[in-house]
């Protein structure tokens, strides 16, 4: 049982995070208030700004005409498949890293130059190479998103303290023990926050290569608005993109609190 003091402790816990959701969601509901009445008002061009009337009415009539889900479902799968590859890929190279620091030195100043090219510029190298459909996408997405995993992941392995490995070691743990026993559940949290990065970098990715070679997806919509000056399908495809987002990052959060209940 709790005692009394750990009790209100708790309590004063909880009145805290309900007052920061509040506060968010007030946040949120303030701005469309105000964007839709400076629209209302033709203090911004409603043509350049829309308005959130303008965003509903135009996702509604994307429902309407069934084309709304199946771009949401394509810049999810992309997204996804991008993200589980990319994650994947970052953890096994970062950790190859961490096991042999010869391959480490050799190859990080590779990453670091790969990570400071522009993508967008390797687009039309992809398209050659993967062709202009769905493995263009996903590479793209890879390129923005395997990099910064990769690095994240590298330098949370090096910075466990160098004593506990000592420790290990000097009770006879050999390198794998000590990778799984210490590394990995040293890095949780570090790992957690680079798969909340990952997300982010992957919908980025997904979103340019869409931008490049779709014909179907949240990101082709966007496109296709700007293209034909329909800027309320520009800014509904934007604001589909925040929903997805979210989505995604309060996933990430639930496994998040979930491994934490474990340990």
């Amino acid at each position: 049982m709790y005692s009394e003091e750990h009790k209100r402790y708790l309590n004063k816990i909880k009145r805290y995070n309900f007052l920061i959701r509040i506060s968010q969601i007030l946040l949120f509901i303030v701005f469309i208030v105000v964007w839709q009445i400076l629209s209302d008002k033709k203090i911004i061009n409603p043509f350049i700004f829309s308005s959130p009337k303008k965003i509903i009415t135009c996702i509604i009539n994307l429902h309407k005409t069934n084309n709304l889900y199946k771009h949401i479902y394509i810049t999810t799968l992309e997204t996804c498949i991008s993200f589980i590859l990319g994650t994947i890929i970052g953890l096994i190279i970062a950790s190859i890293m961490w096991w042999n620091k010869y391959i480490a030195k050799v190859i990080d100043p590779y990453l670091t130059i790969i990570n400071s090219l522009p993508k967008i510029a390797l687009g039309p190298i992809i398209i050659i190479w993967a062709g202009s459909g769905m493995k263009a996408i996903i590479i793209m997405a890879l390129l923005i998103s395997v990099i910064v995993s990769i690095i994240n992941i590298y330098q949370g392995f090096t910075s466990v303290d160098d004593i506990k490995i000592k420790l290990m070691k000097s009770l006879k743990a050999n390198k794998l023990q000590i990778f799984k026993k210490l590394i990995i559940p040293s890095n949780t949290s570090i790992i957690i926050n680079t798969l909340k990065i990952n997300v982010s970098m992957c919908l980025i990715g997904v979103i340019m290569g869409e931008f490049l070679v779709s014909k179907a997806g949240i990101g082709y919509l966007i496109m296709y608005g700007s293209q034909t000056f329909n800027l309320d399908l520009v800014i509904s495809g934007i604001f589909i993109l925040c929903i997805l987002a979210t989505i995604m990052y309060y996933l990430i959060i639930s496994i998040e609190k979930r491994l934490s209940l474990k340990n």
